[in-house]
């Protein structure tokens, strides 16, 4: 075979649905495992569904996700134009449509709409509309008739009633379908513009593409495309039609969920390189059922030969412990100019916000967890005088009062307010008391947060807080402990 050549082609309908990212990813790691050609081509014939600014989109995605086609709209590889509206008004489509009426695979069709309705019918609960041939039957001399008079027409394909068709998918095998189930498909539109079934063929050929990558919907309509191949002669490219993606309910993820479109992950807090790396794992798993990688190792270890034929479920759960294990790894300043506006919005006080981020980095799953994970920093919340109770540590009310009675004087004094100095000075009192470190760490950390569970330890959050904030939060909590054992 001729040197890979994968193709992504999505309609300018709005927001890249993940099924449709995972169409591109799949596409570009197939070419580029074999050190071939990744090509963008923009599908714009169904002109009703066309979103201003939708190209724009798809083009910020694909680069975002690192995604980045060597041929397309914005490179010639001698194959355009690439954007399908171009083509149609180049003639394209219709010099290879006449090209099917010549042999016999097509013929023009002047049925109107009440006519064609009446050919519809009720199967198996679901209404369909099969093609009667009836214009297949008119004489030369008619169409040309119809057609110098201006009655609108529709080309259709010719599929034969009697046999069958087979094609081969990588993923789901042969699969062979009675020619009777075949509808003679629409080819050209009334408007002159050609199906996104027509012209998806014609244009995989001409631009050269040897696998077609898309979703398991497209199934029931690999037949036809493959009768327009053997009408044409033309070699019929490598089939990887991917599984379902489904939510957790096991309904097809729909836009409805919230979390069906690259922007929206985005939107969530989720990172693009978690985003690429979860949606490759959505219906492929390499052999080694490893889960962390980055995008130029996808290329080394992706091979279409391990995806499933069971719909994928895009579980959010482990999106984002996935997009975690990113943050946890990631760059500090990259990580800081990301969270910043989190941080932001719970905190307005001049604290050191580098000092706070690189403390939730590795706690945290998403970024918009950070602002109610550090708002404690802003405002000590309101808290009751059961949080000094802690059996591990064995703390109570009595021995949190005491401790941190005999600890004000101390911090009061203390001249250095570092996390180390702090520490040091802590430490001196533990083996005075002939305590462990924890039995005095406990009630410092609720009285200076207000919380049990904090992103950092008692000393490095007195260190953000300041002193004064540190005194002012520990008399607080002496008073809470003080009104709480005069009414026990």
């Amino acid at each position: 075979m001729s040197k890979v050549k994968t193709r992504f082609a999505p309609s300018p309908t709005g927001r890249m649905h993940v099924g449709n990212l995972r169409t591109a990813l799949y596409a570009y790691l197939i070419a580029k495992h074999e050190g071939g050609t990744f090509m963008l081509r923009i599908e714009d014939t169904d002109q009703e569904r066309y979103v201003e600014g939708a190209v724009e989109i798809i083009n910020r995605t694909l680069q975002k996700t690192g995604l980045i086609h060597d041929e397309g709209p914005d490179k010639d590889g001698g194959c355009g134009p690439y954007v399908q509206s171009e083509r149609q008004k180049a003639g394209i489509y219709m010099e290879y449509a006449k090209k099917l009426i010549e042999k016999g695979e097509a013929y023009y069709c002047f049925c109107d709409k009440e006519r064609l309705d009446s050919l519809r019918q009720e199967v198996g609960g679901k209404e369909i509309m099969m093609y009667d041939k009836h214009c297949l039957h008119l004489s030369k001399e008619e169409i040309e008739e119809k057609l110098s008079s201006g009655v609108p027409y529709v080309i259709r394909q010719n599929v034969p009633n009697e046999g069958t068709t087979k094609f081969v998918d990588e993923i789901y095998g042969e699969i062979e379908v009675p020619n009777a189930e075949l509808d003679d498909m629409v080819l050209i539109k009334s408007d002159g513009y050609p199906t996104y079934n027509f012209a998806n063929v014609v244009d995989d050929h001409l631009m050269g593409i040897t696998h077609v990558v898309r979703g398991n919907e497209y199934l029931s309509s690999a037949p036809k495309y493959n009768r327009l191949y053997e009408a044409f002669g033309w070699e019929v490219p490598v089939y990887v039609h991917c599984p379902l993606i489904t939510n957790e309910e096991h309904q097809k993820l729909s836009k409805r969920s919230g979390h069906s479109s690259y922007e929206d992950l985005l939107d969530q807090g989720f990172v693009s390189e978690a985003i690429v790396n979860y949606v490759a794992l959505l219906g492929w798993c390499p052999q080694d059922n490893r889960e962390i990688f980055s995008l130029e190792e996808l290329v080394e270890a992706f091979d279409y030969h391990n995806m499933s034929k069971s719909p994928a479920v895009f579980d959010v759960q482990k999106l984002r412990w996935m997009n975690g294990e990113y943050l946890k790894a990631m760059d500090s300043e990259r990580f800081y100019e990301a969270a910043l506006p989190y941080l932001k919005q719970a905190i307005h006080r001049d604290l050191d916000l580098h000092q706070i981020a690189e403390m939730v980095r590795t706690r945290i799953e998403v970024y918009p967890d950070i602002p109610e994970m550090v708002a404690f920093f802003e405002t000590l919340p309101e808290y009751g005088i059961d949080l000094f109770t802690n059996k591990k540590s064995k703390n109570n009310a009595q021995t949190a009062a005491q401790t941190l009675t005999e600890l004000l004087p101390r911090l009061e004094a203390q001249n250095t307010f570092t996390n180390d100095a702090l520490f040091e000075m802590l430490k001196a009192y533990t083996e005075e008391k002939g305590c462990k470190v924890n039995y005095v760490m406990w009630p410092l950390r609720v009285a200076v947060s207000g919380k049990t569970v904090t992103p950092a330890g008692a000393t490095e959050i007195m260190e953000v807080i300041g002193k004064d904030e540190t005194i002012a939060r520990i008399r607080v909590a002496l008073e809470k402990l003080e009104a709480g054992q005069e009414t026990a």
